[in-house]
């Protein structure tokens, strides 16, 4: 049989950027084909030449054997290839009803078009274990519930090969270990699945064969079992990568932050953070483990001053706090890394070194008395991107043109330098590949031995095992564990996790 897919020879330029190098790649029917690299790699621009987004500067692309030319998305699902985005395409005030069938109504009389889509979406559902309530309202859906939304959607539009780009980016562990079910399905019905990805542990849970791109070129294509994460990471970045976090016994200092009983509602007036007291050190990692919506998140908005406090007590450097706002605590030498990157760190439509600012821009050294100042900004971008190594290097170029690893980058960046006394951190290497993990832990490691604190919440249980020196469980707002590393197991933090122990 012909493969699925054969590319042979892509090159793809914007502008300076060499984004496709002679990349070849095939593809076999009723296989889960990984394709891993780090962020920049080229691995999205050659899924959007795939999916007709972009049209390659050279090189040949065949479907089944036939030599195609896409010019649309439209094009590469009338050739059967549906892809889901990391960044869900979904109108959030519709059904998942109305999502699946827009631009498929069936014609004028749309009741009989709805009832038919209803009827082939309960088939995929039950076929492929992707039941998802037809009536629901896309806003009022789980992260995990909306990627479902969106195969079922690519499948009722005759999807036989689905690209999934950085699938687990939005996902908890719980949720990524449900969707590889639904991949394996997927595959034993026929179809073929390309993976995109740099979590070297879907890779060997899912895949079959993994393809390695580095620098916009294949470096390798080989059975996934016949690799180890150790090889796969090597190639990935070209260098030897410690899977582990290097750091020696934490010496704790003073207290920073003292939080007392603190409750904190949600934006409906639901109390999410139930009481809660704790204490952070200098010289100490605390890390905050949970399934999400369990509090953390609203936790760390009260703490960097973006969510109001109900009651309780804060407490910075033996100083009882009043009402904060994110100017005031960035003022107290407290620093925020958001969960939510797109939404509250970054503002995409600016460009990159403008968002490397954002929050300090009032600040003497980039505002001038008229406007800011520019070479300064571009210097600070400059001195960032190197050391960063965030990629592209050009601080013109808008924040949306970036990968979500290198525009985690950028926000951690822009925080790390202001050397605080706290650094708030949610989801740290969230879409961040396994070069920029090292990378990122290693900075966080450093902070806390230059006698700093780092409070990271993060729902993969194995980076806050590896990170944290000590550990906070939360479960239905409350916390149910404080654990020192030493004593701290994926078992017994599962178990608190889930209310349990």
């Amino acid at each position: 049989m012909a493969p699925v897919i054969e590319l042979r020879g892509i090159d793809k330029s914007f502008e300076s950027v060499h984004a496709n190098q002679d990349v070849s790649l095939v593809v076999r029917a009723g296989t889960i084909h990984g394709v891993v690299g780090e962020n920049g790699a080229g691995k999205s621009t050659l899924m959007g030449i795939l999916y007709g987004y972009y049209r390659a500067d050279r090189g040949e692309m065949l479907v089944r054997g036939r030599a195609v030319a896409f010019r649309s998305a439209q094009d590469a699902l009338a050739a059967g290839i549906g892809m889901v985005h990391q960044h869900f395409m979904l109108v959030e005030p519709f059904t998942v009803l109305e999502n699946v069938v827009l631009g498929l109504e069936g014609g004028f009389r749309l009741g009989a078009g709805m009832a038919r889509a209803r009827a082939e979406l309960a088939r995929l559902g039950r076929e492929y274990h992707l039941e998802v309530d037809p009536d629901a309202r896309v806003a009022d859906l789980g992260v995990g519930q909306r990627q479902r939304v969106e195969i079922l959607k690519a499948l009722y539009r005759g999807a036989d090969l689905l690209i999934l780009d950085e699938p687990t980016a939005v996902l908890t562990p719980q949720e990524a270990d449900h969707l590889f079910q639904i991949l394996r399905a997927l595959r034993a019905q026929g179809k073929t699945v390309l993976l995109i990805t740099h979590k070297l542990r879907e890779i060997r849970e899912a895949t079959d064969v993994v393809t390695v791109m580095r620098q916009g070129r294949v470096v390798a294509t080989q059975p996934t079992a016949a690799t180890t994460p150790e090889q796969l990471a090597e190639m990935m970045v070209g260098r030897a990568v410690t899977l582990r976090v290097d750091k020696t016994p934490c010496r704790p200092g003073e207290p920073l932050l003292e939080v007392t009983d603190l409750v904190v509602e949600d934006g409906l007036g639901v109390e999410r953070v139930k009481g809660v007291s704790f204490t952070v050190r200098r010289g100490e990692i605390v890390g905050v483990a949970g399934v999400a919506g369990n509090g953390q998140s609203e936790l760390l908005e009260a703490l960097a001053g973006m969510r109001p406090v109900k009651s309780g007590g804060l407490r910075w450097k033996s100083h009882d706090l009043d009402a904060a706002e994110p100017r005031g605590v960035r003022r107290l030498g407290v620093c925020h890394v958001p969960e939510d990157r797109q939404r509250l760190g970054l503002i995409i439509p600016f460009v990159a070194r403008e968002s490397a600012i954002l929050g300090y821009q009032g600040e003497s050294k980039y505002n001038g008395v008229i406007r800011l100042r520019r070479k300064a900004i571009a210097s600070s971008w400059a001195s960032q991107a190197a050391e960063y190594d965030i990629r592209p290097a050009d601080g013109l170029l808008p924040t949306s043109a970036f990968s979500g690893g290198n525009q985690q980058k950028i926000v951690l960046a822009r925080e790390l330098d202001r050397n605080p006394d706290l650094l708030l951190v949610g989801q740290p290497t969230r879409g961040v590949d396994i070069g920029a993990i090292e990378f990122i832990h290693r900075r966080l490691v450093a902070l806390r031995d230059a006698g700093r604190a780092v409070l990271v919440v993060s729902v993969e249980l194995d980076e806050i095992l590896a990170l944290a020196d000590r550990i906070l469980v939360m479960h239905d707002g409350r916390i149910v564990g404080d654990v020192a590393q030493a004593n701290a197991t994926e078992q017994t933090i599962g178990l608190m996790m889930a209310g349990v122990g």
